[in-house]
């Protein structure tokens, strides 16, 4: 019988896979293969912490399929060329992927199936990183929604996700083909700054279950009062998992199901309520595949257009950015953020807006320099999340949130870090200083600062701008491009 190859992607899993699935049908060989080649991505390549994810993940998937009998064949170069001389080698009549959805691999994509269905191969590719299609959801008039509610809820007019498949029987191929060392991709950073991301994640298909029962067994019933306040864990973090497709969406929402029928009835509405709030969560994912379908140009451009004129402030050297990249703004609750992002590749969602408000509002730095930090930075950096998420807070895209509403970082820490728990945990300067004062030092009291042994300007920087001058700066920037709807 002739062999399948199987083209890994950002589908890293064996479980609810359908290109796997599809490739092992009626028992057929597989040839499961990866193909490294970022500079296919454009100006969008994997940044630094994705990398060092991607490279645990491809240990992990190899790992899991040398279990079922498999070799994982790691192959670098342009990927058409790649796979024509790997269907040479083996004389694989078909070949399967899972869809991915950033623009410029869409095209790719397109050419790569044209050309191989050209040379008289079965060519087939698969839906496994989302609920829905995101062509498959539409207005009343045929359009693309522009805000996530009424986006959401067509989508639960549709019917439930298709069930999770299982792990397919898989035969190997032989003769294996050659494979290059995964060392080789050179996915690891040079100078090790990893041992924070090391601590905090474990990458691969079964970390990312576990990391799903640990937030079934411990958070989903708070999570309606939890998700918001950085200090806990109180949201799944299955983010970086989910981008990488360690985990499928499908699968998550099962697990959701399975929790609620098994859910204590006198428990079971509160359950309900933060179970449906995690769901919109996923759908907000959704949507943002969804909005980057439709406007292919959305990392880079405004989706209202009139923020393409927008005045923002001139930063000599950068200045102003590195000092918010760094974490060190004077701003307690941005600087944990930034804090906890470079230690971690993680941030927290609520704290996510917050710091990025700070940097588009309060410094008035355009909202893609943010995104491209981000997207270095982050374990989770996704085009379209990230992009969607940035836009939000800008108030330049798709249901964003007013560019009037600036988050008030001091006020946002008192009402979802009260007591400074998260502050103090990525400020240690500051965990000696009563918890009334962590969110805006420079209003404690001398005598308070000295006995926490805190001198502003040297164990703590003073605050790099004044919220309340720099919110109406911002306002008034954005004055200069209103104009009626």
């Amino acid at each position: 019988m002739s062999a399948a190859i199987c083209w890994f992607r950002r589908d890293l899993r064996l479980a609810d896979n359908p290109a796997l699935s599809a490739a092992a049908h009626q028992g057929r060989p597989v040839i499961p293969v990866y193909i490294h080649a970022p500079e296919e991505a454009g100006d969008w390549a994997p940044g630094a912490a994705s990398d060092w994810w991607l490279h645990h993940s491809l240990t992990a998937l190899s790992n899991a399929l040398a279990d079922c009998g498999l070799t994982l064949i790691i192959r670098r170069g342009e990927t058409l060329s790649t796979l024509e001389s790997l269907i040479q080698e083996t004389g694989a009549e078909a070949v399967h992927w899972n869809r991915l959805y950033d623009p410029a691999l869409i095209e790719r994509d397109k050419r790569i199936k044209q050309s191989l269905q050209a040379r008289g191969l079965t060519v087939h590719s698969h839906n496994a990183a989302l609920l829905h299609e995101p062509w498959t959801i539409k207005t009343g008039t045929g359009g693309d929604y522009k805000a996530f509610t009424p986006f959401w809820r067509a989508c639960r007019r549709h019917a439930e996700p298709a069930a999770p498949t299982p792990t397919p029987a898989l035969t190997a191929a032989t003769p294996t083909p050659a494979s290059t060392a995964l060392a080789s991709l050179n996915l690891l950073p040079t100078s090790d700054w990893t041992g924070g991301l090391q601590a905090t994640w474990q990458p691969g298909e079964a970390g990312a279950h576990q990391r799903l029962q640990a937030f079934l067994d411990d958070a989903i019933a708070v999570y309606e009062s939890g998700r918001d306040r950085p200090a806990v864990e109180g949201t799944s973090r299955l983010s970086p998992h989910l981008h990488t497709g360690e985990i499928g969406p499908r699968q998550v929402w099962q697990a959701i199901q399975t929790q609620l029928a098994r859910s204590n009835p006198t428990t079971q509405a509160g359950l309900l309520e933060s179970a449906e709030r995690f769901l919109s969560e996923i759908g907000w994912r959704e949507f943002a595949h969804h909005v980057l379908f439709h406007h292919p140009d959305f990392p880079d451009y405004p989706l209202n257009a009139r923020f393409a004129d927008f005045p923002w402030q001139d930063d000599p050297g950068d200045r102003l950015l590195t000092t918010w990249q760094r974490g060190e703004t004077g701003i307690p609750l941005v600087d944990a953020g930034m804090r906890e992002l470079y230690h971690t590749g993680w941030m927290h969602n609520r704290v996510r807006m917050v710091v990025g408000s700070f940097l588009v509002k309060n410094l008035r730095l355009p909202w893609q320099a943010g995104e491209a930090w981000f997207w270095d930075t982050l374990v989770d950096a996704d085009l379209a999340s990230n992009s969607l998420g940035w836009q939000w807070v800008a108030g330049s895209g798709a249901d964003a949130a007013p560019y009037f509403r600036v988050f008030n970082p001091v006020r946002q820490g008192e009402r979802f870090d009260a007591e400074g728990t998260y502050v103090a945990r990525w400020i240690p300067a500051l965990n000696r200083l009563p918890a009334k004062y962590r969110q805006a030092p420079w209003e404690a009291p001398s005598a308070a600062l000295s006995a926490a042994g805190i001198t502003l300007g040297v164990d703590y920087p003073h605050p790099m701008v004044d919220l309340k001058a720099s919110r109406q700066a911002a306002l008034a920037a954005f004055a200069q491009i209103k104009k009626p709807d």
